[in-house]
């Protein structure tokens, strides 16, 4: 078998495997485990800021059965999470399995039905091999995602423009004016973190997003987004219930400048935040509507207003690309990602995805649930239905999900976490077939 990344979602397939004396390889392009929460080399671009924290509980963001320690907070920042994966990495014996440093360039099935893997290792050799099955765990995203069209006068802007997967250190614009652009995750925690550093922090918002804390009524966020009582409830109810207690915690964006959503709770991803607020009510983080126009050092804005900038961040997000693989997988003719269970290729048996997922909620028990059910499927134990079947599923959930999020490609990915781990536990109970 062969993982390629070794990331979170790489690690949960590495262990499921290595439970089942199933033999293997990893290939991971970095020169350490962690995925985004490695810890980077000197000048080595991204993968994640210094004061990048996890949004998720500790307890649940963990792996099962090698939790995070006592001493770490409740919200373990980038170094820890950084410690933390190395740790489980050596603890379940997956080092020896993985291959630092070796970038995946090619993965194609032969006629045979086995899987022609094209690497590229530190020495800068290629090497093809070949393998049973393959198991794609380098996450959803990849390639940074810069606006198609830059605002007028983009060219003639006088400062420094990057995208967020540049952004290391505040201390980098020390006395700076900045312009974060953007409301996701990203954003406000780099626009949180530049705030203490920058001579000014503006934060650019073309459109509202929902914005919750970490914490409502003392539980964190994702431990009520799979707590049964929360589960239990109607989707209607859910949304009352949350929006009641968000108007209690931080009343409205627009007391913040901030847009208002034009969509319901829980019809997209939502951004995590108890900072950003805090930032805003003090002063030291203003926002302002969507960039119009670039002059020099002038950024204009939608509403007319202008201030002097001396960087730009583009925290407009990663484009999913997997260059690797052939057209039309994961991502069909419909330019949405078509897999059973968000896990297999029915077409391309042997193919498996691990991580590709964005969940409700912490993503680490809907990973582990993943790994456990392609584990089972390759040793036999679990089986998978005829084609057939697996599409009607995958356009079922692809129906529903449209229904709720959208027709997008991002779309196509979300998951509540308890019902889908709910149905992969159900696959595991899918007796083979006897001949």
């Amino acid at each position: 078998m062969c993982i390629i990344g070794a990331g979170p979602s790489g690690l949960a397939a590495a262990h499921a495997l290595v439970g089942r004396g199933l033999g293997f390889v990893c290939l991971e392009r970095a020169p350490e485990v962690g995925g985004i929460w490695r810890q980077p080399g000197a000048g080595e671009r991204g993968p994640g800021y210094q004061s990048l924290h996890i949004n998720t509980a500790k307890e649940v963001t963990g792996f099962a059965a090698f939790p995070m320690p006592d001493s770490y907070p409740a919200y373990p920042g980038h170094r820890e999470i950084a410690t933390y994966l190395r740790s489980f990495a050596e603890w379940a014996g997956l080092l020896p399995h993985i291959e630092f440093r070796t970038e995946v360039l090619s993965v194609r099935q032969d006629l045979d039905g086995s899987w022609l893997v094209d690497s590229r290792g530190p020495n800068g050799k290629t090497l093809c091999r070949r393998f049973a099955r393959v198991i794609v765990s380098s996450g959803a995203n990849t390639e940074p995602l810069v606006p198609d069209t830059l605002p007028t006068g983009a060219g003639s802007f006088t400062g420094r423009m990057l995208h967020s997967v540049d952004y290391q250190d505040a201390r980098e614009f020390e006395g700076q004016r900045v312009v974060v652009v953007g409301l996701g995750p990203s954003a406000v925690d780099i626009a949180s973190d530049l705030s203490r550093s920058a001579a000014r922090t503006v934060l650019s918002v073309r459109h509202g997003l929902h914005v919750v804390p970490k914490q409502l009524y003392g539980i964190s966020c994702d431990v009520i987004a799979e707590s049964s009582w929360f589960t239990a409830m109607s989707m209607p109810e859910r949304r009352e219930y949350i929006e009641q207690a968000l108007l209690v915690s931080r009343g409205r964006l627009s007391d913040y400048g901030l847009p208002e959503p034009d969509h319901p709770l829980f019809s997209s991803a939502v951004t995590v935040s108890d900072e950003i607020f805090s930032r805003i009510r003090h002063g030291a983080v203003t926002a302002r509507p969507g960039i119009e126009a670039l002059e020099r050092e002038v950024v204009r804005f939608t509403d007319g207003s202008t201030v002097e900038a001396d960087a730009i961040i583009w925290c407009t997000g990663y484009r999913m690309a997997f260059p690797f693989l052939s057209g039309g997988c994961p991502v069909g003719p419909r330019g949405k990602v078509e897999l059973y269970r968000r896990v297999v290729a029915p077409e391309r048996p042997g193919l498996y995805f691990v991580g590709l997922i964005r969940p409700v909620g912490a993503i680490t028990r809907s990973l582990e649930a993943q790994a456990e059910w392609v584990a089972r499927l390759i040793t036999g134990d679990a089986e998978l239905p005829p084609q057939e079947e697996m599409h009607q599923e995958i356009d079922t959930y692809l129906e529903a999900v449209a229904a709720r999020y959208g027709h997008g490609l991002g779309a196509s990915i979300q998951i509540d976490v308890v019902p889908y781990v709910r149905e992969l536990q159900r696959e595991f109970q899918r007796e083979p077939h006897t001949v």
